[in-house]
This record gives C-alpha cells, structure tokens and sequence, in this order.
C-alpha cells in the first residue's frame, strides 16, 4: 500500500506510458472514491455507478476495476490533500478528459438519488484545481442530474 502511495508522488527515471496510465487511472479513481464517501456515507448505488464509470472510462475489465477501487480507496484514505490527485490530472489531461472527470464524478453523487452539499463542495473544488470552466461545470451537473432522473 504505501509502496503504491509512493509511486503515485514520485515520478520514475523513465516512466513508461503503461505505468504513467496506471498512474493517471489511479488518480481519477481516487478522486470518484472521494465522491462517493463525501457525504459520509457510501452507498450500494454509488459503489456500483463508480466501478461503471471505470469500467467505462478506462475500458477495464470487472477484476481490474475491483484492484482499482481497491488501490484508490487505500490511496485516499493516506492523502491528506487533493493536490497529488489533481496534479497529475492537471498535468497530463486534456480540458475534455477533465470536464469527463468531473461529470464522472457528478454520476457517481447523483447514483443514490441524493446529491449531498459535500458532494457538490468536492466537485466544486475538483473543478476549479482543474481548471475546468464554471459554465462546463454547471452543464456537466444539469447533464448528471437529467441522467440521474
């Protein structure tokens, strides 16, 4: 576990693409894990809408999005900040890939038919280290909502 922690901050001599996406994966992983437990609950729907959402985004199959959810949930539960996570995501996504983030991340809050106020507060926040522009942030939560319905 601390052996994954550590190779989420620190970058390798010569990072390979596949290592760089289990990195990237990681990150977004751990970011809809905080989603999900924001409002101090996590319920069966949010669970089962964040292993879609990652089953979906990064085309895995059901064992590697279990290991995934795994290692994200041992990652966050280390982190004391959003700044490793979001980092990365700054530095190596493109405005689309985190718009998708951040509308992923409004799947997974609206997945229990209750979108908390600490819900939307992480989003919020993700949004903005992330530079994604309010006027995407809020159709990316219309978008959600209207799915969720």
């Amino acid at each position: 576990m601390i052996k994954a922690l550590r190779a989420l901050f620190e970058l390798p001599e010569t990072e390979t693409p596949q290592s760089l996406e289990g990195r990237l994966n990681l990150a977004a992983a751990a970011l809809l894990v905080e989603t999900a437990r924001a409002d101090f609950t996590q319920d069966l729907e949010e669970d089962a809408m964040l292993e879609e959402v990652l089953a979906d985004t990064f085309n895995l199959p059901p064992a590697e999005v279990h290991e995934l959810v795994r290692e994200a949930s041992e990652t966050v539960a280390e982190s004391t900040s959003l700044y490793q996570f979001t980092r990365l995501i700054n530095d190596h996504y493109t405005p689309e890939q985190k718009l998708n983030l951040v509308g992923a991340m409004w799947r997974v809050a609206y997945a229990d038919g209750n979108l908390d106020k600490y819900e939307e507060h992480l989003i919020r926040k993700i949004a903005e280290l992330t530079y994604v522009p309010h006027g995407d942030y809020i159709k990316s939560k219309v978008a959600a909502s209207e799915r969720a319905d």
